[in-house]
C-alpha cells in the first residue's frame, strides 16, 4: 500500500457513497448506477482488507475504519481540486517577462505592445531593458527584484542567433541608416550624399560600450565611400534614447537602426536624407527556453511577436 494508491473510481465511489449515506445518491452524482457503486466499494474493501459499510435494510452505515478514512479522503479531493483549479488558473493568465536591448524595446516592441494587450488581457507582462541582451556587451546584468518563479522567462537578443538550448526565432535583420530631423534639412546645407555630412554635426551614440557589431560614424563613412568627412566630430551620448531625441529635435545626424526607426519616418519625424544602409551581422531573435515551448503565456507572446515581425517585413517590401 505503501507503493501505489488503490483506484481513484474506487475512491470516488466510496467517499460520494459516504457523504451521501447512500449508494443510489452517490450513483446519481457520478452518473452510473448503484450496482456500480456497490461493486466499487467491494474491491475498496478488498484492497484495505477492512469493512467499510454495514449494509442494513434501506440503508448504510459507515464502519468505523471509514469514518476515520473519510475526512482524509476528503481533504485529499479538496487538494486535487485546488491543484486543478490553480492549473487552469495559470493556464488561463500565465506571467511573462520579456529581456531585450532598450533601444528594441522602446523604438519597436513599444508601439506594438497595445494590440497584445489588448488581445490577451488575461497575460501579465514584464518588459526588462537590458544591455545584457546584445551579445557583445558584457555588462553587468540589472537585478532583477520582481522576478516570480512562475514567470515565463522570454528573450530578444540583437545577436547571431547562437543560443543553445533554446528555440531561437529570427525576427528581423536590421541595417544602420543616416536619420535626422526635416527641420535640419529645412534650414542647413543640402545633404544629399555622404559628402554633405562634412557640413553637419554628426551624432554619437555611447551606449552601449563594447557592441562591435555596430559600427560608428567612422565606419559607415568608411563603408559608403566618403571622403573628407571627420567622423570623430560631433556630440556623444551615453543613452540611445537621448540619441534618438536629439536627431528628431535637429541636433544633427544619428545613426539609427532600420526598422526600429520606421515609425518615426512614417509619421515625420525623421528622414533618411542618404538612402545608403550599412548591413550587421547581428540580427534580433525571439530566444524562448525549451521548457517553456508548451507554456501558454509564452507559446501565445512568441506567435504574436513572430506575427508582428512577419508582418513588418511584408510590409517593408511593398
Amino acid at each position: 500500500m505503501s507503493d501505489r494508491l488503490p483506484p481513484l473510481n474506487a475512491l470516488r465511489a466510496f467517499e460520494a457513497a459516504a457523504r451521501h449515506r447512500s449508494f443510489k445518491r452517490a450513483a446519481e452524482e457520478l452518473f452510473v448506477t448503484p450496482a456500480a457503486i456497490s461493486q466499487q466499494v467491494k474491491s475498496l474493501e478488498e484492497y484495505l482488507g477492512v469493512e467499510l459499510f454495514r449494509r442494513l435494510t434501506r440503508a448504510i452505515e459507515l464502519t468505523a475504519a471509514a469514518e476515520a478514512m473519510l475526512p482524509k479522503l476528503r481533504e485529499g479531493f479538496d487538494c486535487f481540486a485546488a491543484g486543478l483549479v490553480h492549473a487552469r488558473r495559470a493556464e488561463e493568465r500565465g506571467r511573462i517577462a520579456v529581456a531585450a536591448p532598450p533601444n528594441f524595446v522602446a523604438r519597436w516592441l513599444m508601439p506594438r505592445l497595445r494590440s497584445f494587450t489588448t488581445a490577451y488581457p488575461q497575460f501579465d507582462l514584464r518588459i526588462i531593458g537590458t544591455l545584457k541582451a546584445i551579445d557583445n556587451v558584457d555588462e553587468e546584468a540589472p537585478r532583477d527584484s520582481g522576478r516570480d518563479d512562475d514567470e515565463a522567462q522570454l528573450a530578444v537578443r540583437f545577436g547571431i542567433g547562437d543560443y543553445p538550448g533554446m528555440e531561437v526565432d529570427l525576427l528581423f535583420r536590421p541595417s544602420y541608416v543616416p536619420v535626422c530631423s526635416p527641420k535640419l534639412l529645412g534650414r542647413g546645407p543640402p545633404l544629399r550624399k555622404p559628402a554633405d555630412l562634412k557640413h553637419h554635426p554628426l551624432i554619437h551614440d555611447e551606449s552601449s560600450p563594447g557592441d562591435e557589431e555596430r559600427p560608428g560614424w567612422e565606419e559607415w563613412l568608411e563603408h559608403v565611400g566618403a571622403k573628407g568627412v571627420d567622423g570623430a566630430r560631433g556630440p556623444r551620448f551615453s543613452n540611445a534614447s537621448l540619441v534618438h531625441e536629439a536627431a528628431i529635435d535637429g541636433v544633427g545626424v544619428a545613426l539609427a537602426l532600420r526598422p526600429l526607426v520606421d515609425s518615426d519616418i512614417e509619421e515625420g519625424r525623421l528622414v533618411v536624407p542618404i538612402e545608403r544602409e550599412v548591413p550587421t551581422r547581428f540580427a534580433y531573435y525571439l530566444v524562448t527556453p525549451l521548457a517553456l515551448a508548451e507554456h501558454a503565456a509564452a507559446s501565445t507572446f512568441r506567435r504574436w511577436l513572430t506575427g508582428q515581425a512577419k508582418g513588418e517585413s511584408r510590409r517593408r517590401r511593398r
